[in-house]
């Protein structure tokens, strides 16, 4: 959507992220929204706001960062403030396979796609994660792919994890709810 801050985009009068906030915050004990612009805005939503320390946009695993520093609780759960619609037993899930496989990061994944942004990562592997980002690690999968990963299957609410990247696509869905 270029330069504009897609979480604050309005889903049928709703910013998206309010969506994800509604949807998610019932799943864990604590909620941090990670913004770096309109901070103010965002701190409308009642929940703590944690920025990158990273300058300039490092993308997700930045957020996963301040995440597992500022977290209170030992599993930190991502999800991303453009995919409105994301299952509302995304956590659970996740949790019963990372602790089954005892696994350190639990991704989702519909058909062969996983979704990284989706998922359930122990607080402990926050060294790990530094050490890849001082060395000018930016790509989620590429991070992981040293660590134990339990990718854990969503087939039954595919459509959970559409994320609206493009005016177009938040037209489209505006269109389909208003139907």
């Amino acid at each position: 959507m270029g330069s504009v801050d897609k979480g604050l985009e309005l889903l049928d009068g709703v910013p998206m992220a309010q969506r994800v906030i509604e949807r998610f915050a019932p799943q864990v004990e604590e909620l941090l929204v990670n913004a770096n612009r309109n901070v103010e805005r965002y701190a409308h939503f009642g929940y703590r706001i944690v920025s990158d320390r990273i300058d300039g946009f490092a993308g997700p695993l930045a957020g996963l960062q301040r995440g597992l520093e500022e977290a209170a609780q030992p599993l930190v759960a991502t999800a991303p403030c453009d995919s409105p619609f994301l299952p509302l037993d995304l956590v659970s899930r996740l949790r019963a396979a990372l602790e089954r496989d005892g696994a350190e990061l639990a991704v989702a994944r519909t058909g062969s796609q996983p979704h990284p942004v989706f998922c359930l990562c122990r607080k402990r592997l926050l060294g790990h994660l530094n050490a890849f980002l001082q060395g000018g690690g930016r790509k989620i999968d590429a991070w992981y792919a040293a660590l134990k990963v339990i990718e854990v299957a969503f087939d039954d609410e595919a459509g959970a994890f559409d994320n609206i990247n493009t005016p177009e696509e938040l037209r489209a869905v505006q269109h389909r709810s208003a139907q």
